[in-house]
């Protein structure tokens, strides 16, 4: 059978292949207790270990019971847009209109979307080196040309509009950045982002920005989102992280007017709508218990935060910027193997840890890094510490 030729610049999503391999490795009698085996430790999958709170799961209940399950209007449900314009306004000060608002089946569509309405072949779309690999590859889909701009640790591992105004050429079209960032767990500085978003405006480009871990700040200093800087930013957010809706698949766009009729279009012939329970469900993320439990559990994952970084710098990993949002520590272990992935495979079946080798986050040696989640619990960290201890001592 004769493929599309797009999907040559696609690469395996090795995340997930490391996954598989973690799952089977846990089914065999490295993982066996009656054998002598121990659990692995995932530490490797960006999704926490919180589940949607109570008054969430009790409303996708409700809504089953109601029968509440029909398609909604392709760009979500008004009420579930007007809660999210009033939590822009509560938590971040700005007022979002809610007709700018377009729910989407998880933050992955609302990238595709965004993709097929502004992208055509040849064009060139400008992102950071590392970065999260489904954004390069959502890029690629529409045969369009994602470059990657080298952001090492003396930048926070986030691009400069120096950088930006480097790279711009003809066809380039848009940059693409996340903050706070996978794998990176770093955001942009407010002044740096206001400077990058000026550079691609002033060129007639687009700037979309991924704040899917938004929520997920500890640090006040970047507790902002790119759309204080004017209504030409796009913005992709998803209920998964922060409000804790993995499986859900519930997204949202932020748009300039102007393409709200466009990505109704394609949301009406791609998806009619996203899933209309995980709407309703979702309407109960912004009561005040559910908010308050929100906070609490940034609040645990700053804990981990703090507790996982400096004891990977006691073991001779290097972690030298401190991730200042999201769940991610992004590591060097180059000093114990030059190779991530072989790492990542010996640690799964010396030690039983499940970590993710650096291999699809970029392309400028990160070879040498790993990504470790935090979103585990703090005794999964802690035995995990301990189990690396050991290996490391073993291997001394």
């Amino acid at each position: 059978m004769k493929l599309a030729g797009r999907l040559d610049q696609i690469e395996p999503f090795y995340v997930m292949e490391c996954a598989k391999s973690a799952a089977e490795i846990a089914r065999g009698p490295l993982c066996d207790a009656a054998q002598g085996g121990r659990r692995m430790i995932y530490l490797n999958i960006g999704e926490p270990d919180f589940v949607a709170p109570p008054a969430v799961q009790a409303a996708g209940q409700a809504c089953i019971k109601a029968g509440l399950t029909q398609y909604t209007a392709a760009t979500g449900l008004p009420v579930l847009r007007e809660a999210l314009s009033a939590w822009y306004l509560q938590s971040f000060g700005l007022s979002i209109a809610p007709e700018r608002i377009v729910i989407t089946a998880g933050a992955s569509a609302a990238l595709q979307l965004a993709c097929l309405a502004l992208f055509e072949g040849g064009d060139r779309v400008l992102m950071p080196d590392p970065c999260y690999p489904c954004n390069r590859h959502f890029v690629a889909a529409v045969d369009a040309l994602p470059v990657l701009l080298t952001c090492g640790p003396e930048q926070r591992f986030q691009p400069s509009a120096e950088q930006v105004i480097a790279a711009w050429d003809v066809n380039t079209r848009a940059v693409l950045l996340a903050s706070p960032s996978n794998p990176t767990g770093t955001s942009i500085a407010p002044q740096e982002l206001q400077a990058i978003v000026e550079a691609v405006r002033s060129r007639g480009g687009i700037t979309i920005v991924d704040e899917i871990y938004l929520g997920l700040s500890f640090d006040a200093r970047f507790q902002r989102s790119a759309l204080e800087f004017g209504e030409d930013i796009i913005s992709v957010n998803s209920f998964s992280k922060y409000f804790g809706m993995t499986g859900w698949r519930l997204g949202w766009l932020v748009l300039p007017p102007g393409m709200v009729a466009p990505i109704e279009k394609l949301t009406q012939n791609l998806f009619i709508c996203a899933s209309s329970i995980a709407q309703y469900a979702a309407l109960a993320c912004f009561e005040p218990a559910s908010i308050a439990e929100f906070e609490r559990r940034r609040e645990t994952l700053r804990e981990r935060r703090d507790f996982i970084v400096p004891a990977l710098q006691a073991l001779g990993f290097k972690v030298p910027v401190m991730p200042d949002g999201a769940f991610y520590v992004w590591f060097d272990c180059a000093e114990v193997c030059a190779n991530s992935w072989d790492l990542a495979f010996e640690l799964m079946h010396k030690t039983q840890i499940a970590l993710t080798p650096g291999r699809d986050f970029g392309r400028a040696g990160t070879e040498s890094w790993m990504r470790l989640s935090f979103a585990s619990s703090m005794a999964d960290l802690q035995e995990a510490v301990a189990r690396l201890t050991s290996f490391l001592a073993a291997r001394s």
